[in-house]
């Protein structure tokens, strides 16, 4: 049996941090936990074309801090600030405390791995040949300025009977340096054959790593 560690979870305190902030005691724990899930699920679903890679959530007291990562500010905020002002009042009713809601855009969207696994899955729920999105995805982002790119497919490609693995890579991929910005995002293909899950891991550059005494060096 295969023992996989997750990409992120792999790197937190090294060049990743975490994406939900905060401190509870035992009984409240699950409930807030959920709350996060159920705050990002709203997020992602009713902005997906936003292109909306990271969430993260801060919690101080009653009130909440939701940093949303995004491609495409526009589509969040809406005319004058109507959109950002309706998804405040809606994650204000689902938690039920003060949220304070930011947009930070993301200004190298062709580098976050989360999009480009998107756009991927995207294009092949659009019936897209896979090896030729994968191939022009991957030689798009080399363009871009990445290091390195890899990126794996795996179901049931192009409605064949049964499931196999593709993968691209380009570059170079140092998964076991941690000093190194190894981005890693995950997305889903809903097709008529079943999903096809993508996975996608882009090296940008050499990140600051923290020291032993919690400082960078």
């Amino acid at each position: 049996m295969g023992q996989k560690v997750h990409p992120n979870g792999f790197r937190l305190g090294i060049t990743r941090d975490w994406i939900s902030r905060w401190y509870a005691r035992k009984r409240e724990f699950g409930d807030l936990l959920v709350e996060d899930f159920e705050i990002r699920k709203m997020i992602k679903t009713e902005y997906a074309f936003a292109g909306i890679p990271k969430i993260e959530i801060e919690r101080k007291g009653e009130t909440a801090t939701v940093t949303v990562h995004c491609a495409r500010p526009g589509i969040l905020i809406g005319r004058k600030g109507a959109k950002i002002e309706k998804l405040t009042e809606d994650l204000q009713k689902l938690t039920g405390k003060i949220v304070d809601l930011k947009v930070i855009e993301v200004t190298r969207p062709e580098l976050s791995a989360q999009l480009v696994a998107e756009s991927i899955a995207e294009q092949l729920q659009k019936r897209a040949a896979f090896r030729r999105t994968v191939k022009r995805q991957v030689q798009f982002t080399m363009e871009k300025g990445a290091k390195g790119v890899k990126v794996r497919i795996a179901g049931r490609l192009g409605g064949a009977e049964m499931a196999r693995i593709i993968t691209q890579a380009e570059g170079s991929i140092p998964l076991h340096t941690l000093k190194a910005d190894i981005d890693y995002g995950f997305a889903e293909a809903r097709t008529t054959a079943g999903r096809i899950g993508v996975k996608c891991w882009i090296y940008a550059d050499e990140a600051q790593v923290a020291g032993p005494a919690g400082g960078r060096r």
